[in-house]
């Protein structure tokens, strides 16, 4: 799968969810910069709060990441007041790609979309939205038979080869979620840790994608495997000799 260039735009139709708050210390790096986990933390705040707003809200509090894309075009800095724009921009009746845009008020702006698959609390696995919960999405969409298809397809490489660069992630005890799982920011906090050795590609417009394929869970020794090729940097999460979850860094 490849992801369009250019992320959809807002609906004409119905009015996206809004919410804002002030970009705090300990979102950003040493250059001010938003964190791209403090980004991921971002869209899990707005999506419960996108909760509390709409019909079925409650029942329907059991999300699953599968895939993040990140463009950001130019970086919010801390002591922007950011304006967060959320809706939906395909469906189908057990998940969604949910659009968010991050405006911040010094000119920052991060265009984001996410992959997400509706879970049953207590069933554990993919459920149907009710028909409430989905009325304001179909009608502010038209693709409504949304499939899931790998964009990051790389196998992971052998990390003794000479160009790839292995990092030890130590997991930590305020890693893990509700779901008992290393919740999802943290995978971009360890991404920061290998592009800390790649600064130069944050200095222009750049997208990220992240796709989660099976949970780290405490107790696992996590490595981050890094492999660059000219703009590209490619990431893989692995433990126990497997890959977890892939991401890729490009210029936009």
């Amino acid at each position: 799968m490849v992801i369009p260039s250019v992320l959809p735009e807002r609906p004409s139709i119905g009015t996206p969810f809004r919410t804002g708050w002030p970009v705090r210390l300990a979102d950003t790096d040493r250059e001010h910069r938003l964190r791209l986990d403090a980004v991921a933390r971002y869209l899990q705040d707005i999506g419960f709060e996108h909760l509390d707003a709409v019909e079925d809200g409650d029942s329907h509090r059991g999300w699953v990441v599968r895939r993040t894309v990140i463009d950001v075009l130019k970086p919010v800095a801390w002591g922007e007041r950011v304006t967060l724009h959320r809706w939906c921009s395909a469906l189908s009746n057990r998940w969604c790609n949910m659009r968010v845009q991050i405006v911040g008020s010094g000119g920052g702006l991060i265009e984001t979309e996410a992959f997400l698959i509706h879970f049953g609390i207590d069933s554990g696995v993919p459920t149907r939205m009710s028909d409430r919960f989905m009325a304001p999405m179909l009608a502010g969409t038209t693709e409504h038979r949304l499939r899931w298809q790998s964009a990051l397809t790389e196998p992971m490489p052998d990390m003794a080869a000479a160009e790839v660069e292995v990092l030890p992630f130590p997991l930590r005890v305020a890693d893990i979620d509700v779901l008992d799982h290393v919740n999802n920011a943290v995978y971009l906090a360890a991404l920061e840790e290998l592009l800390a050795r790649h600064s130069d590609l944050l200095t222009a417009p750049y997208r990220v994608i992240i796709e989660y394929a099976k949970p780290l869970e405490s107790g696992d020794e996590v490595r981050v495997v890094g492999r660059r090729a000219g703009d590209t940097l490619d990431a893989w999460f692995a433990a126990g000799g497997e890959a977890r979850a892939v991401a890729q860094v490009t210029p936009l």
